[in-house]
């Protein structure tokens, strides 16, 4: 299943949870935004305090969302794939993660 999903986009949050206990693979379209970058204050904050981009934390929170997602972020450059792989062994604790849910509801 592959749906627009992203820290600002969570329409499919029940869909993703009955695919997840299907074990059913989720695959959300723009993960950082689309055309044009996940802007949030939250999230600008949440990657200072790591001291990481914006879209790595967007990433790691994708990642902890649920086991079922699978992410295919795009990317141009060498620097951009370096910033997504920070992503995926990025640590939020439990205070970021609720801090990051607020972005979408």
């Amino acid at each position: 299943m592959q749906n627009l999903y992203n820290l600002a986009h969570r329409h499919d949050d029940d869909l993703i949870d009955r695919l997840a206990a299907e074990h059913i693979a989720y695959v959300p379209f723009f993960p950082l935004g689309g055309f044009g970058p996940l802007q949030s204050a939250t999230l600008s904050a949440v990657a200072a305090r790591l001291d990481a981009s914006p879209m790595s934390v967007a990433l790691a929170w994708l990642l902890r969302r649920s086991p079922n997602i699978l992410l295919i972020p795009g990317t141009s450059s060498v620097a951009h794939l370096r910033e997504n792989l920070a992503g995926a062994g990025m640590a939020l604790s439990g205070k970021e993660i609720e801090e990051l849910d607020r972005i979408g509801r």
